[in-house]
Parts: structure tokens; sequence; C-alpha cells
């Protein structure tokens, strides 16, 4: 009995215990973030960033990882319905807005303009054609500011390598509309060897990631590169988990390597 009393008054004191402690470091609070994203745990990072730019609302490492837990946050959510939507979309735009304010802190930061063309590319998917064709332009020159950059980010190009991609998926209705609108000749930069290229690149700088992989094999499916699409999506099945998505990710790879299973390569 008095175990159990000593047990009770010493839970009891723990919230007065930690009132009495210093709050978390600036630096703390990102290290402490950047530990919960490796865990994949969005919310979690998303409060340690929150935390510092409530102290530091220029704080540029704080601003562009904000926007990259809320980006996380959005993809996971699939509802259909008008509110899931609503949400999905607001969070989308939220992380835009956390990109465009790390780059006016840091206009030469690769991070954060990649931020800005990751939330609206999608954001864009989740769109109709018209707002499809309406961020695209912000998309491509934001992906390829951050390439110059950064030559070495992976993430910027699988965003341009996507973007290719997107364009040239873009049915005939959807181009008509873009050229109507917004002068014609911007989207016809799109084209499927860019859409390899970048692709490939972002698959050879960080070659365990999975969504890199998946949208490459993707691609070598539109052009008919069955084999090459093959390689992709078997060697997503011995890759780690490091994305909140890449459990879907890894189901999407073998429902699309069944679907092509004895799919000759197009000449």
């Amino acid at each position: 009995m008095r175990r159990l009393s000593s047990l009770i008054l010493a839970a009891l004191a723990v919230p007065a215990l930690l009132r009495g402690q210093a709050q978390p470091t600036i630096a703390e609070h990102l290290a402490l973030g950047d530990s919960a994203h490796a865990a994949l745990a969005p919310q979690q990072a998303l409060g340690h960033y929150r935390a510092v730019l409530a102290v530091d609302s220029l704080n540029y490492e704080a601003l562009w990882k904000a926007g990259r837990e809320l980006v996380d946050i959005a993809k996971q959510i699939e509802g259909k319905d008008d509110s899931s939507k609503h949400l999905r979309d607001s969070l989308y735009m939220q992380a835009q807005a956390m990109g465009e304010a790390a780059v006016r802190v840091n206009p030469k930061g690769a991070d954060g303009h990649f931020t800005v063309g990751q939330s609206l590319g999608r954001l864009s998917r989740t769109k109709g054609g018209k707002d499809r064709v309406r961020f695209a332009k912000i998309i491509y020159d934001e992906g390829m500011q951050a390439i110059t950059l950064d030559s070495m980010h992976d993430g910027a190009y699988h965003l341009m390598g996507a973007w290719h991609a997107e364009v040239k998926r873009l049915s005939g209705i959807e181009k008509f509309f873009a050229k109507t609108f917004f002068g014609g000749g911007f989207l016809d930069k799109g084209n499927w060897d860019d859409a390899q290229k970048y692709l490939q690149r972002a698959v050879a700088l960080k070659p365990q990631n999975i969504f890199h992989r998946l949208e490459l094999g993707e691609v070598y499916v539109d052009l008919g590169k069955y084999s090459k699409a093959r390689e992709q999506f078997a060697a997503i099945d011995t890759l780690p988990i490091g994305d909140v998505l890449d459990h879907e990710y890894k189901q999407e790879a073998k429902q699309i390597l069944e679907d092509i299973k004895g799919e000759k390569d197009e000449t």
C-alpha cells in the first residue's frame, strides 16, 4: 500500500517537474522534428517545426520542413467526399504557403522552391484539367529553379520528370484549353524523353526511394518499355519503407507488375 501511494505521488509530481523544465531550444525542436519525420510521424514533426516558427517565424529550415510534413499529412487523405477534398486541398495550400515563405527568406535555397512545386504538383493531381494547366507553369519554374540551385536534389528531378509525364498525359481538350488561355506554347515543352531523363536521375541519386522507381516504371509502361518497367517494379519489393505512402506504392507496383505480365516491348 505504501509503495502504491509512492507511485501515485510520483506520477502526480511529473507534470510539475516538466513544467519546471526548460523548453526545447530551436535546434532541439528541429532535431526532434527530423526524428519524427524519419519515424513517419508527420503530425508530430509538424508540431516541432511549428514550435520553432512560433519563436522564429523566419526560420528557413522550419518553414520548408513544415511544408513537407503538411504534404505528407495531406497525401494520406483518401476520401473523395467534399470534406475530405477540402481538407486535403487546404493542407496542400498551406504547404505551398510555407514553401513560398521559405523562398522569401532564402531565395537561393532549393528546398523552398521544391516545397512550392511539390505541394502544387500534389494539389494538381486532385484537380480537374483547368487547374492542372493553371498550376503547370509554376510547378515547372519552381522545379527547375530547385535543380539549378542544387543539382543533387532528387526530389526536384522527380518533380520535373513527373511534370513532363503529366503534360504528355493531358487530354486533347485540356491541351486545347491551355493553348486558348495560356498562349499555347508553354506546354509544348512536355516530352517523354525528359520525363525519363529526370526520373532516371532521381532514381540514380536516391535508389532506395520507392516513389522515384514507381513513377519511372509508370513512364516506361506509357512508352511500351515493359522490360525496363518490370525492373523498376521488381526492385521496389526489396526496398525499405521510407515514406508514409510506401506501403501503398509497393502494392501499386505489384499490381502493375501483374497487369503487364507477358507484355513485350514495343519497337
